[in-house]
């Protein structure tokens, strides 16, 4: 496999981390589908969006500025009130090593579930995502990428997202606060993006499908935002019961295919699996990729 599909390769992992960045960026470009922009108002701070809308309507929202000087909003650390909530477990740290084609560990992604804190009046858990590669394959294409987001407690709709990205010496900061009513006001350092009721960013969408009882709802669907542009997405149980070795041991797992459309065409040229293992924690093992020119997996090397 050429240098150059190796490179574009490793971006799935950028893709499953977070966002579809350099991926994306290397695609013909498309007409955007915007939302509306919605004018402020004087009222209440939004309501909870759904927790999963129809795929169907889903709409890209205005291409925005990343803020000047890439500086992050953060939101406030006050202590959120006290819900149920998703049962995400705070400080877990999940490492992954990825393969592409025949070439491994081209690159390394770690997914973190840092704590919960209000988020503009909402209990939010802050979840991260870091994506780096690794010799020899980086003295030819660096990449550093990591994706903050800041998801509802209780439907991992996104509040707030951000993107700071280092692909081959170019840099992006972007922190977005995403409203579907535009009556709160974005933080400082952030601009606002309005986007569908239940949008979703990566991240959040993750945690989101790792919590989804399979055997009962065997498909969920619904807006996934990745910093750029507004997707729709479908995720359907593709089997049960299938064991999965990866560094991290041998798991049974739920198979789950994720499919992406955009302006209502499905991605044909992209097809993704991720695999949850059936314990307690629910744990993403295996994610693979699929791509006219590679094929790449992303496995679970440990649990902290």
């Amino acid at each position: 496999m050429s240098l150059g599909k190796t490179a574009v390769g490793i971006a799935v992992i950028a893709i499953i981390a977070g966002g579809t960045y350099y991926f994306v960026h290397q695609r013909p470009a498309r007409a955007e589908r915007t939302v509306p922009p919605v004018a402020p108002v004087s009222a209440p701070a939004e309501a909870p969006a759904p927790p999963l809308p129809s795929a169907s309507v889903a709409a890209s929202p205005p291409a925005v500025t990343p803020p000047a000087g890439g500086a992050s909003a953060a939101p406030s650390k006050a202590a959120p009130v006290a819900d149920p909530g998703l049962p995400l477990k705070g400080g877990e740290v999940l490492d992954f090593t990825a393969d592409v084609a025949k070439v491994s560990n081209v690159a390394t992604l770690e997914l973190k579930t840092a704590e919960k804190r209000s988020v503009s009046g909402k209990n939010a858990w802050h979840l991260q995502a870091f994506a780096h590669t690794q010799n020899p394959l980086r003295m030819v294409f660096e990449l550093d990428d990591q994706f903050d987001s800041y998801s509802d407690s209780s439907t991992m709709t996104s509040v707030q997202y951000e993107m700071h990205l280092s692909e081959r010496g170019q840099k992006v900061d972007s922190v977005q606060h995403l409203t579907s009513t535009g009556r709160d006001v974005a933080p400082a350092n952030a601009v606002q993006t309005h986007v569908l009721p239940g949008t979703r960013d990566p991240l959040g969408m993750m945690q989101y499908l790792r919590h989804v009882d399979w055997s009962k709802t065997p498909k969920v669907e619904g807006p996934v935002y990745d910093g750029h542009r507004l997707y729709d997405v479908i995720a359907s149980l593709a089997g049960s019961g299938q064991s999965v070795t990866v560094p991290a041991g041998t798991f049974a797992t739920d198979k789950v295919e994720i499919r992406v459309f955009d302006s209502g065409q499905e991605m044909k040229d992209a097809h993704f699996f991720v695999y949850f293992a059936k314990n307690d924690a629910r744990t993403p093992v295996l994610l693979e990729a699929e791509m006219p020119f590679a094929s790449a997996r992303v496995a679970l090397k440990s649990v902290k």
